[in-house]
């Protein structure tokens, strides 16, 4: 093989006209932080501000289940 000829390793299947590069900003400084959702809980949020608020309310809700169910578990 010369210099000109690379070997191909990607998938037929992956269109690169569609990938996106994105420039990590001064808040993101690795891509562990990088969650992948599937395709029907990406077509319930319109955006990540609305995916954060929902974990977060899922959270709260937890706590406050985990709490009364402490609470209740005492009085038995």
């Amino acid at each position: 093989m010369n210099k000109n000829e690379i070997e191909d390793e990607l998938r037929p299947d992956y269109d690169l006209q569609k990938l996106q590069v994105r420039k990590l900003g001064p808040g993101r400084k690795r891509f562990c932080d990088t969650v992948r959702l599937e395709p029907d809980v990406i077509a319930a949020f319109p955006n990540a501000e609305a995916v954060n608020e929902a974990l977060r309310y899922l959270i709260e809700v937890a706590k406050r289940t985990n709490s009364l169910t402490q609470h209740s578990s005492g009085l038995r």
